[in-house]
């Protein structure tokens, strides 16, 4: 997905007004912010860490190395690798300790990038029509790179925040950290380095109408996600003497059902105030939906418009979806067969 273009300066300045850090004016010094975030960003989405090819050891180190190279101390850098090609990387910039410490958190890796499926290179940053182009452009290294050039910066400015910053870069998050070499080791390891009052992480973002920002979004939780795994075999045989009982066609059979499948309408307080805000920033006729579904007695046909978008749906009720897709080889061994008597 292509971010639009400066969008790691834009969210660098919202976090820095959410943190109450001032942003300073001066043209010059916007100007060189500019050509450094840029240059990070650049260097972590050239930086190949997929879970199946990538290496995101090599982006923990080389973002431990920009901020060493700016002047932090190795104590208050340190990047770990707690497996083969997997890094984390923790970075801290020392306030007066009046209050508790907050950790700023992003992930490292992004999900597969087929060259074949992409009309630019997916490891390379492109920049086209205003927007860049590139394999976590948006999801999540232009954070991460933000939070690596804010760090920068306040280090060079001499900016002394009433409580420590604590970055922390994981690695696995698109896998759900399922080996334990994330954030999951970080804090079972290093608690210490990120123990803090609160966390800002990834999810959150700003919205824009007409240039100008008209929501600022804060998660108050996450969904958690559940994984089923669906099997479905057979005896199997050969294509020419075709069987009735086809495990593809049965699993077919199954995931068409799913997909008609819709849970019921499940709002909690935060969702609730979301969408009642919302409704402010949207087109009449949205509003007006939105505020027949959010009614004691909700409107189904207003619900199931609201239901076809996408984004409004996922936050409606608890989803279900398929994603992915695996079958056996086909068999290359050749038998004899006997017509039944």
């Amino acid at each position: 997905m292509p971010n639009k273009k400066n969008a790691s300066l834009r969210l660098s300045t919202a976090l820095c007004a959410l943190l109450a850090i001032s942003v300073p004016a001066r043209a010059d010094s916007l100007t060189q912010n500019q050509q450094l975030v840029h240059d990070i960003y650049k260097e972590l989405v050239e930086i190949d860490t997929t879970t199946a090819t990538g290496d995101t050891r090599q982006a923990a180190e080389a973002m431990a190395a920009r901020l060493k190279a700016a002047g932090f101390p190795d104590a208050d850098v340190q990047a770990f690798s707690p497996a083969p090609r997997k890094g984390n990387l923790v970075a801290r910039l020392h306030g007066t300790g009046q209050r508790k410490p907050i950790l700023l958190v992003a992930h490292l890796d992004v999900v597969p990038a087929l060259r074949a499926d992409w009309s630019v290179d997916p490891f390379k940053l492109t920049e086209q029509d205003g927007y860049f182009y590139g394999r976590g452009s948006s999801d999540d290294k232009y954070m991460a790179s933000s939070f690596v050039t804010n760090l920068i910066r306040y280090g060079q400015e001499g900016y002394k925040p009433d409580r420590d910053i604590i970055v922390a870069l994981e690695t696995d998050e698109e896998i759900f950290d399922r080996d334990s070499v994330g954030i999951q080791w970080l804090i079972k390891n290093h608690r210490d380095l990120i123990d803090a009052e609160f966390a800002l992480n990834e999810g959150g973002g700003v919205y824009l109408q007409d240039g100008k920002a008209v929501r600022v979004n804060i998660q108050t939780s996450e969904k958690v996600p559940v994984t089923f795994q669906l099997d479905v075999k057979n005896a199997g045989g050969h294509s020419s003497v075709p069987r009735k009982d086809n495990a593809i066609y049965q699993l077919a059979g199954g995931l068409v059902r799913l997909s008609k499948f819709e849970f019921p309408l499940h709002l909690n307080d935060t969702t609730r105030a979301w969408f009642a805000h919302t409704a402010q920033n949207v087109s009449e006729k949205t509003a007006a939906d939105i505020r027949a579904a959010l009614a004691d007695k909700p409107d189904e046909a207003a619900l199931a418009r609201l239901s076809a978008i996408a984004p409004f749906n996922s936050l409606l009720r608890t989803t279900c979806v398929a994603t992915t897709l695996e079958a056996g080889m086909p068999r290359t061994r050749c038998r004899s067969w006997r017509p039944p008597r």
